[in-house]
């Protein structure tokens, strides 16, 4: 479960980390009355769960009434990135003269929770990973003994952060640490902390997802699930009603698999041949009919998928069964609306590749030719 951002900063706020003064505003009055409670200059920021508000529009720093009306009537309402945005975050502005980034995760590689510190914050971390990857500090923690001190005072300094505010970041550092071991979380990152003019440390932003399978032993986050679902994609409310691990990117290949693993291998691939993956989706084990109808129902109705690849491996339920599940599901749609590509592998894999429909799908019997066919058709149809 991911927190909305006012609610991760509430928690921030509670373990002691700074946060800008803030309230939450649904309608463009509600918005208008808290920044001037709040005192100009303020930032208007949707609360929807995308990445890249800023640069879609979705944060706006306004200097009076008036602006902070336009802002708001222009963000209430939005379509941000396929998510209706229904409330926003009303935040005093911070005067800031320079951004760094605190994170925790698991390091699954090694085994530990890794904490991040960097200098290059207020930017894509990704990004940064990937072109300047000595810019990230990183602090392996072992989790029985938790992290010391010494080691949140050291990823800071390592970082090259200032010495002069070095300390008050090492004391965000440690409490980061604190509430990704305490929530459960699988992440919690500020991006940015802001150093201030006055030499003050401020949490500009706030990330925390917790652990669903652990939400019995989280009552507090399990109170909050409802609303940090609230104007969520509706695809992953699909998800969630299906059962289905789902995870939705920003290509245009929609993907569809019965395992975690044959699922990024097939993301992999696509990538690899030129094409852009538009989610991952694992329906699990088996697939029936009625999986398979569901799974298509949210691959079709993602405006941004112009093609589709079915990576299914027969096992407990066997290839023809499978294939019986792809034909009874398509047969169920008056125009297939997107192409199709399937590859079987597995328990009576031949079986079922004979009994598809190819009216209906295409039939590969490899996967780099099932992907490379699904990514043909992805540039195919994304250029009428």
């Amino acid at each position: 479960m991911k927190l909305q951002e006012f609610q991760g900063k509430q928690v921030f706020a509670d373990a002691g980390i700074p946060v800008p003064p803030s309230k939450l505003a649904s309608t463009v009055d509600e918005a208008v009355d808290a920044a001037n409670d709040i005192g100009y200059p303020v930032a208007i920021k949707a609360q929807v769960q995308v990445g890249g508000r800023g640069k879609a529009g979705g944060i706006k720093l306004v200097d009076d009434a008036e602006e902070a009306r336009e802002a708001a009537e222009a963000i209430i309402g939005m379509d941000l990135k396929g998510i209706p945005v229904e409330r926003v975050l009303v935040e005093g502005a911070v005067d800031f003269v320079n951004e760094l980034y605190v994170g925790v995760t698991m390091d699954r590689g090694e085994g530990e929770p890794v904490v991040m510190v960097s200098t290059k914050g207020g930017v894509d971390i990704e990004q940064v990973a990937e072109e300047e990857p000595d810019a990230i500090v990183r602090e392996h923690v072992d989790p029985v003994y938790g992290m010391h001190p010494y080691q949140a005072r050291k990823a800071v300094y390592d970082a090259g952060v200032e010495r002069d505010v070095a300390g008050d970041v090492a004391k965000i550092v440690q409490t980061v640490y604190e509430l990704w071991d305490e929530s459960d979380a699988s992440e919690v990152e500020i991006n940015p902390v802001m150093v201030t003019s006055d030499r003050e440390v401020v949490a500009a932003d706030a990330v925390m997802k917790i652990d669903e399978d652990a939400m019995f032993r989280q009552p507090k986050f399990a109170e909050m699930e409802d609303e940090a679902n609230a104007g969520g994609d509706e695809l992953e409310r699909k998800a969630d009603e299906y059962g289905f691990d789902y995870v939705r990117l920003d290509g245009n290949v929609g993907i569809i698999g019965n395992g975690a693993g044959l699922v990024m291998t097939t993301l992999d691939l696509v990538d690899h041949y030129g094409g852009k993956p538009a989610n991952f989706l694992d329906i699990g084990g088996g697939a029936k009919a009625e999986r398979v109808t569901n799974a298509l129902d949210m691959v079709f109705s993602d405006e941004n998928v112009d093609s589709v690849v079915f990576n299914i491996f027969g096992g407990i339920t066997r290839g023809d069964e499978v294939a019986r599940g792809i034909n009874e599901a398509l047969e169920q749609f008056d125009e297939i609306p997107k192409p199709v590509v399937v590859r079987l592998a597995g328990t009576n894999w031949e079986e079922g590749m004979e009994i598809l429909n190819e009216d209906l799908v295409e039939v590969e019997k490899t996967l780099e030719d099932a992907v490379q066919q699904a990514v043909a058709n992805a540039k195919e149809v994304s250029q009428e």
